[in-house]
């Protein structure tokens, strides 16, 4: 048993009560903490994802408690790969913050990304049904707070609807979490395989029941069509350091189904086969199609992007709903390009904001800091459109090879390719009239009083978007090392007995669960 597996849930949640009681008034002292608790994280989880390479798994009992009876803090290849995703992120998106002033533009800014990366972090290291439930709820208080921040009608409505759908979710968690103890007296993911391996193919209602609830509530977490309505107007209208942020919180959702359904109810158990494929694929699809409709319809900046993360997360799913090893390795190198290129959009749309005082996609004239912003926002483009050079294109290529020879192959090629096509038409139309037409109006006069209050961005702002950049590039430059490591990521996933023994302390066999009261 190790203990440092649960540093990375400990951390964020002390820091997140001492900066309110120490350091409330002081917003020097709060970014202090903050941005040394981040690194602090960055460490943990490097070392953490170092020591599970070989194939290992480690995990931490709560109160020394034993599985399936106690709380179980369990990390491997997947989970630690997840958790220093978080938290490099983390970094860059808070010295966002602190460059551009955000985090001083309301309350409790720091504390609630601590409790945010907390619920993030936990959801990706528990192994329990019934954790995840909570550390869901975590986040999701956390998030509101931090999408409400610096206050606004619209930030509060787009609030209001984000809490709302998501507490429709959290509803149908609890009937899931309550159908399946029911049927099986635990909710211990590593127990769960093993019960329903030996559950009668004719008394399953209840788990097939609570197996598609679980599936509602993952793909409302993902934004999977037709449960993404509350996605596009809450990262739009967040503040752009937690738009940045929330790049990863769909990840949760699709980690959630990558876990889930390869451990507890895989393709082959009996109570739940025809699941993954009876509408897994078509809505990833749809998904995919309508984020890129979205990025060619816009009007706004901060909705292209929000939109182009629709379309990210149908890839993801599309990958995923293969439910074969190559499907899910290829997931999981997109999961971490489509996060670091969403957040590099979001954050440009910030720099366009403070430049022109605006995100609307019209034509207007040169804004402060015009061709670093603009290069930016041409990177990140490249990437989410999925045009080569960058990790994009080569993540749509894994998808696509990994969708040869199955039975839709020609829907997800079109889809992925048409897509692909309007994403780069709807991203050149933004950038050509935000940047490029800019040129052909002459600059406001300084003393036109009616003329909007721009800003340059700060020197920090851009360091933290550069940030974000050079780790896309280097997810585009050492792509065969990471696809090597996410393929050996889903060898582990699709044969989880090493994690199920060494979580129910069974090391060399799995047998069949005692019958229970």
């Amino acid at each position: 048993m190790s203990h440092w597996i649960i540093a990375p849930i400990i951390l964020p949640a002390l820091l997140a009560p001492f900066i309110v009681l120490a350091a409330r008034y002081h917003i020097g002292i709060q970014r202090v903490l903050s941005v040394a608790g981040v690194v602090a994280l960055i460490a943990l989880s490097a070392a953490l994802a170092w020591q599970v390479t070989d194939g290992s798994v480690m995990y931490y009992r709560l109160g020394d408690w034993a599985a399936p009876f106690g709380i179980v803090i369990v990390g491997d290849r997947l989970s630690t790969m997840m958790i220093l995703l978080t938290s490099v992120l983390a970094l860059f998106v808070l010295l966002y913050a602190i460059g551009s002033n955000w985090d001083n533009r309301g309350r409790h800014f720091h504390a609630l990304f601590q409790f945010q990366l907390m619920g993030i972090l936990g959801a990706f290291l528990t192994g329990d049904l019934f954790n995840l439930f909570v550390f869901f709820e975590v986040l999701l208080i956390a998030s509101y707070g931090l999408m409400i921040h610096a206050g606004g009608k619209a930030r509060l409505r787009a609030g209001v609807q984000y809490v709302l759908f998501n507490l429709i979710g959290s509803t149908l968690f609890l009937f899931a979490l309550g159908s399946i103890y029911a049927e099986t007296g635990t909710l211990n993911m590593a127990d769960l395989s093993q019960r329903l391996a030996f559950v009668d193919p004719a008394e399953t209602v209840g788990i097939r029941v609570a197996a598609v609830l679980l599936l509602l509530v993952f793909a409302i977490k993902a934004a999977l069509v037709p449960l993404h309505f509350w996605l596009p107007s809450s990262y739009a209208e967040a503040p752009a350091p937690v738009a940045a942020l929330f790049a990863i919180m769909t990840k949760v959702g699709a980690y959630s189904i990558i876990r889930v359904y390869t451990m507890v109810f895989p393709p082959e158990v009996d109570a739940t086969s025809g699941l993954h494929d009876l509408w897994l694929l078509p809505a990833a699809l749809v998904s995919l199609a309508i984020g890129a409709i979205g990025v060619l319809a816009a009007r706004k900046m901060d909705r292209l992007v929000a939109y182009s993360v629709v379309g990210s997360m149908g890839m993801v799913m599309v990958a995923i709903a293969l439910f074969t090893p190559q499907g899910i390795a290829a997931a999981l190198y997109y999961i971490v390009h489509s996060t670091l290129a969403a957040a590099i959009l979001f954050l440009v749309s910030d720099l366009v904001r403070i430049g022109r005082g605006n995100v609307d996609l019209t034509v207007q004239s040169p804004m402060a800091g015009t061709y670093l912003t603009a290069a930016f926002f041409f990177a990140g483009a490249i990437a989410m459109a999925g045009l080569p050079p960058l990790s994009g294109f080569l993540g749509k290529l894994l998808v696509l090879d990994a969708a040869f020879d199955r039975p839709l192959m020609v829907w997800v090629w079109a889809i992925v390719l048409t897509s692909s096509l309007i994403s780069v038409v709807g991203f050149a139309r933004a950038g050509s009239l935000v940047f490029w037409k800019a040129h052909s109006i002459d600059p406001p006069d300084q003393d036109d009083q009616s003329a909007p209050d721009t800003a340059r961005p700060g020197i920090l702002a851009y360091g933290a978007v550069g940030g974000l950049f050079a780790l896309l590039v280097a997810h585009t430059v050492f792509a065969g090392p990471v696809h090597d490591y996410t393929t050996k990521m889903a060898g582990q996933l699709f044969q989880p007995d090493e994690y199920i023994s060494v979580v129910l302390e069974t090391p060399g066999k799995l047998s069949k669960p005692k019958e229970t009261q």
